[in-house]
């Protein structure tokens, strides 16, 4: 059984004018028009991959955080990144 979910979607007025005459031309609904285009998006993605993004290791050597910042709140060492560059 194929189910149907129900949705509101906003497109610019004149993409839904063209649309609109498309699907007239073609003897199609714009429903019918909107799910191929779906479709069309959704297949190329995973043909692609579709790769979810990975940050790259950017880790440095050493050995922290300074004592003075050392377990200080991410707001206190913004601050101090800060300190003596005027503002």
């Amino acid at each position: 059984m194929v189910s149907h979910m129900k949705t509101t979607i906003q497109i610019s007025d004149s993409l839904f004018k063209e649309a609109r005459k498309v699907a007239h031309e073609e003897g199609t609904t714009l429903r019918a028009l909107v799910e191929e285009g779906l479709r069309k998006a959704v297949s190329e993605r995973h043909r692609r991959g579709n790769k979810a993004f990975r940050l790259r290791k950017a880790a440095f050597k050493g050995k922290g955080l300074r004592p003075p910042l050392s377990g200080a709140a991410w707001d206190r060492i913004l601050d101090a990144s800060y300190e003596g560059r005027g503002g």
